[in-house]
C-alpha cells in the first residue's frame, strides 16, 4: 500500500459513511497495519479507513507515542473551542484555521475488542475529530466558510489538472516544489 492509494478530494468513496466493524478479527488487524504504514509513509498523523477505499469504521493515528488503532470510535461528549491550522492527507499540503471543540471523550474498541475510552484536547481531540469526520463522509473543506470552500474547490480543481498533467499522480512532487 503507498501514499499514491491515498483517495483525494473529489473521490465519491470519501464523501460516504463507513459502515461499522461487525467482527474483529485477523483482517482488521491486517487492514490497521497497512493504514499505519500509509500514514507514516505519506507522513501523517492519522488516516482512517476510507481514505484507502475502505469503508469500514477503522482509524489509525500517531500522535507521537506510538500507532493506535481506534475501531466503531463514537465521540460521546465534547466541550470547549479551539481554532488550530489543519490539513489533510486528502488534500495534500493545504490547512486552514478550523474550530473545533477543545476537549472530547472518545470510545470505540482496540484490535483485541476491548472497549477503549479516552477523554483528551487540543491536537489528539483534533485528530480524533478529523478521523470520525472522514467516517462520517465529511471533508475537511466541508468545515469552511462558503466563501473559503469555494476558493478551495477552485485550487483542488487547478491542482487536479496540474497534477493529472504533470504525471505526478500523488501530487508530491508539486508538493516538494511548492
Amino acid at each position: 500500500m503507498s501514499v499514491q492509494q491515498i483517495r483525494t478530494h473529489g473521490d465519491p468513496v470519501l464523501k460516504s459513511v463507513a459502515a461499522e466493524v461487525t467482527e474483529i478479527d485477523g483482517k482488521i488487524a491486517a487492514l490497521a497495519d497497512r493504514m499505519i504504514d500509509v500514514m507514516y509513509a505519506a507522513p501523517g498523523v492519522g488516516l482512517a479507513a476510507n481514505q484507502i477505499g475502505v469503508q469500514r469504521r477503522v482509524f489509525v493515528y500517531d500522535i507521537g507515542d506510538g500507532p493506535l488503532t481506534v475501531i466503531n470510535p463514537q465521540i460521546v461528549e465534547s466541550e470547549g473551542e479551539w481554532t488550530f491550522e489543519e490539513g489533510c492527507l486528502s488534500v495534500p499540503g493545504l490547512s486552514w484555521e478550523i474550530t473545533r471543540p477543545n476537549a472530547v471523550h472518545l470510545v470505540g474498541y482496540d484490535l483485541d475488542g476491548n472497549e477503549i475510552s479516552i477523554e483528551t484536547d487540543e491536537f489528539e481531540g483534533r485528530v480524533f475529530q478529523h478521523e470520525l469526520d472522514h467516517l462520517d463522509g465529511i471533508l475537511l473543506v466541508d468545515r469552511l466558510d462558503e466563501d473559503q470552500r469555494r476558493a478551495a474547490k477552485k485550487l483542488l480543481r487547478e491542482r487536479a489538472i496540474e497534477i493529472s498533467a504533470s504525471g505526478d499522480p500523488d501530487g508530491l512532487g508539486l508538493l516538494r516544489r511548492g
